[in-house]
């Protein structure tokens, strides 16, 4: 049985994850590096529904992976052990080798936490890039709309 991947509805990514002892910190609130990890997840599992998965990028003749370069995050809320929650993420645009991504973590509708992550396009050896022209291909209809 395949684990689940979450789902799109339109843009949004959402996929349930559960909170784990290994999660929390000794009082059973999630750690806040935790989050970080349930953000990865979520992002890791857009990209991989988009057709940008990271084995794929790998593979590729001109092969390129994704780093993240900088994420802000606004705790909101602290989760517990053995909840629910969900990770919501939005591809919001590509700026040359650069993916903006915004994420939420919910508890039954309600913010736990937020981020607004900026990943890079880079070569396995390290050196930014641009997103191969299929690779934007397949994510062009996750991003947000442009104004004119």
């Amino acid at each position: 049985m395949e684990p689940t991947a979450g789902a799109f509805v339109g843009r949004e990514h959402r996929l349930p994850v559960r909170v784990y002892y290994e999660d929390t910190d000794f009082t059973g609130l999630v750690y806040h590096a935790s989050y970080l990890r349930f953000f990865e997840r979520g992002r890791t599992d857009a990209l991989r529904l988009a057709g940008v998965g990271h084995a794929d990028l790998l593979a590729r003749a001109d092969p390129c992976a994704f780093a993240v370069t900088r994420i802000a995050v606004d705790f909101r809320s602290a989760a517990r052990i053995d909840e629910a929650l969900e990770v919501h993420s939005w591809f919001e645009a590509i700026n040359g080798p650069r993916l903006m991504i915004r994420q939420e973590i919910t508890r039954d509708g309600v913010l736990v936490a937020a981020a607004e992550v900026e990943a890079a396009c880079i070569r396995p050896g390290g050196g930014a890039r641009r997103p191969p022209p299929d690779m934007r291909e397949k994510l062009a209809s996750y991003l947000a709309p442009t104004s004119p």
